[in-house]
């Protein structure tokens, strides 16, 4: 239950407005997502688990290094696509 509540109020800050922005994708450092969560540290299994359930909701994670990104889902659709013909 807690992976699937640090979700919820990640993807809740993606439609607050802070950091001179209405809302949007926004960087959290590992020790504030630490801290949400009561934790010392993060295992892998936490990383995954706070991931998937961020997922579910429409959002992607990313893990880089000391912080984390919160971009949501549908940014990816228009990227453009390797073909079998460009392999």
């Amino acid at each position: 239950m807690l992976h699937e509540s640090t979700a919820a109020r990640l993807a809740d800050f993606y439609s607050q407005e802070f950091g001179g922005k209405p809302s949007g994708r926004y960087r959290i450092p590992e020790k504030l997502l630490k801290e949400m969560m009561g934790r010392k540290r993060l295992y892998p299994e936490d990383r995954t688990a706070i991931s998937r359930a961020l997922f579910e909701l429409g959002y992607v994670l990313i893990d880089i290094d000391s912080f984390f990104v919160v971009m949501s889902s549908n940014a990816f659709v228009n990227y453009r696509r390797v073909s079998k013909e460009a392999l």
